[in-house]
This record gives C-alpha cells, sequence and structure tokens, in this order.
C-alpha cells in the first residue's frame, strides 16, 4: 500500500501549483456548500471502515486476505478513479469493494491481535479514530490553507519510507530501522490527515465535489495510521508477554 500512498502524495502538488501566493492569503471561513460536503464525505468515510470490517471478518471466517486482495483492491481504486463523476452508484460500490479488499489484506494483522489480545484491537482502532478526529478538526478550525505548505515534507517522507522498506528487502531488515520505519511512518500518514483534510476543503472551495474520492482519500490515511498504532501495540504486548515469561522461568 505503501506504494499507492506515495503515487497519491505525487500527484497532490500539481493541484497546488494552479494557487498563486495571494491565494494563500485568503482565510475565509467554510462556506455552508463545503460543510455539507465534508459531511457527506465522513459519513462515507464511515461506510467505507465498516466494509473494511467485513473484509478483515471475512478473512478470519475463511482465510482470504493476502496478495490477490491487495492487487484487487488497488485495482478497484484505479477503476474509481477512471470512473465519471457522474456515475455516483458505481464508484460508490467501487469504493466499498475496495474497503472490504482492504480489509481482508489487513486481516492477517487483525486476526494476530485477536490471537495475541482481543483488547489491542479496539484500543487501536479507538487511538486511531480519537486521533483522526483530532488532527481532522485540527485541520478544519486552522486557517485555511495553514498546512497546505506540508505537502512537499510528507511525499520527501513517503520517499523515505519507500527506500527504507526498499533497502530493506533487499538486504534485510533490522530492528532498529524497523522501528524506525514504524513510528516515523505514523508521523507521515499522521500529517496526512491534516494535509488531506485541508485539501479536500480546498478543492470543495474551487467546486471540486466528488466526496467518494475524498472519501477514499481519507480512508487510505485513516488504514494507514490504524496499521501503525496497531502494529505498534502488538509489538509491545509480545514483548511484555516475552518479559513475563522470563521471569516466570
Amino acid at each position: 500500500m505503501d506504494s499507492f500512498f506515495q503515487s497519491q502524495s505525487q500527484s497532490q502538488p500539481g493541484y497546488g501549483s494552479s494557487w498563486n501566493f495571494d491565494a494563500f492569503k485568503n482565510l475565509h471561513e467554510i462556506s455552508p456548500t463545503v460543510q455539507s460536503h465534508l459531511r457527506q464525505v465522513y459519513l462515507t468515510l464511515c461506510c467505507a471502515l465498516v466494509a473494511s470490517a467485513v473484509g478483515s471478518y471475512l478473512h478470519i471466517l475463511w482465510n482470504i486476505g493476502g496478495l490477490l486482495t491487495t492487487l484487487a483492491c488497488l485495482g478497484c481504486m484505479a477503476w474509481l478513479h477512471a470512473t465519471h463523476p457522474y456515475e455516483e452508484k458505481k464508484r460508490v460500490g467501487l469504493l466499498m469493494t475496495a474497503a472490504a479488499f482492504e480489509g481482508a489484506s489487513i486481516g492477517p494483522l487483525v486476526d494476530l491481535a485477536i490471537q495475541v489480545d482481543p483488547s489491542l484491537l479496539v484500543s487501536a482502532f479507538v487511538g486511531c479514530a480519537i486521533a483522526f478526529g483530532c488532527f481532522s478538526a485540527a485541520a478544519m478550525f486552522a486557517k485555511r490553507r495553514e498546512f497546505l505548505y506540508l505537502g512537499a515534507l510528507l511525499s520527501s517522507g513517503v520517499s523515505i519510507l519507500f527506500w527504507l522498506h526498499f533497502a530493506s528487502s533487499l538486504f534485510g531488515g533490522y530492528a532498529a530501522i524497523f522501528k524506525f520505519e514504524l513510528y516515523f511512518g505514523l508521523l507521515v500518514f499522521v500529517g496526512y490527515i491534516v494535509f488531506d483534510t485541508q485539501q479536500i476543503i480546498e478543492k470543495a472551495h474551487f467546486g471540486d465535489l466528488d466526496y467518494v474520492k475524498h472519501a477514499l482519500t481519507l480512508f487510505t490515511d485513516f488504514i494507514a495510521v490504524f496499521v501503525r498504532i496497531l502494529i505498534i501495540m502488538l509489538k509491545n504486548s509480545m514483548e511484555k508477554n516475552e518479559k513475563k515469561k522470563k521471569r516466570r522461568d
């Protein structure tokens, strides 16, 4: 999925390049039309998260998650982007299908968390939802375009993550590199929550009210943050269990 996020981040600066410096000084409040659009985006996002949960549950039942579901998810996302915005029902269906495939793809991680400690899954989701809500709210209540300058930094961060992952695949991963990649990736995608939220607001002000595409953007951010939080919590829990076993021995 990191490759998908990288492609998304590389496409984002092109939108900002059409603005001049004076446009960044426009700090008007969010209009009612944009507020209505945001409500629709977040409602669609919630539906996508439910579809993702269904996909994870299907993996637990039938062990369907893996490379094929990941490729199917990417295929549905590409199909969604290639579909005309007027085909609303089709695009919503593609979004929900992509979310279900994504849920199946992270199903093995979810299944592992349930086996280690089911409460970790709930804690990770609640923590991710709180972080997502707080950073989204920060982007909404901040001055317009205040965080759009993060785009270049976040794109560089994704590039660093990509090359770290590539290097670890070739030369073998080390615990320190994995830990850095994990926490740095969490920081980068939390930043994308703020950046993407403000970018969605700005696109809506310019007349782009494609709530399906915007919900997909926030969905990928949410999943990226959730996966990293869950891995961190799993890692900490397993380390604690190992220490307890050593003390007993």
